[in-house]
């Protein structure tokens, strides 16, 4: 095996972890934006294995830069492409999640709000106060690092 063909060997590996990534992260990208969180869940453990396998091509490029030098230009031109789609897709899914995120932050505070207020509103002194129901106990948590 020569050296040409282990630079065309590990370009190829790239471009096509790279083409495979984008149309994975592409869907659930969708997935999310149309309200159904579900799906990408479901595909979620490949997704994960193809990160990793690309996570370890990307350290094997970048401890020998001349992999992908001297891959043949169009190769490395459809390399450049693909990393360029790769990084628009993952920019889409990133704000994709983080409204996700938003959303049920929001729905979560909305509901401990609610309890809140409810647990207020039956303390107190005068006409309207009621005694707390101690049975009634609700527990709720809210993680501001989610």
């Amino acid at each position: 095996m020569s050296v040409q063909d282990t630079a065309e060997g590990a370009v190829e590996r790239l471009i096509g972890l790279t083409e495979r990534l984008t149309e994975r992260l592409a869907v659930d990208s969708h997935a999310f934006e149309v309200r159904r969180p579900h799906e990408a869940a479901e595909r979620l453990e490949e997704t994960s294995r193809l990160a990793n396998i690309y996570r370890h091509e990307v350290v094997q490029v970048r401890s020998d830069p001349t992999l992908v030098a001297r891959a043949p230009r169009d190769q490395r031109h459809r390399l450049e492409r693909a990393s360029e789609a790769f990084e628009a897709v993952l920019a889409r899914h990133g704000r994709a999640l983080f409204a996700a995120r938003e959303v049920t932050e929001g729905v979560v505070r909305a509901i401990a709000e609610e309890v809140a207020s409810t647990r207020q509103a039956n303390a107190g002194y005068g006409p309207g106060a009621r005694a707390p129901k101690s049975a009634a106990a609700t527990a709720i948590t809210l993680n501001q690092q989610a």
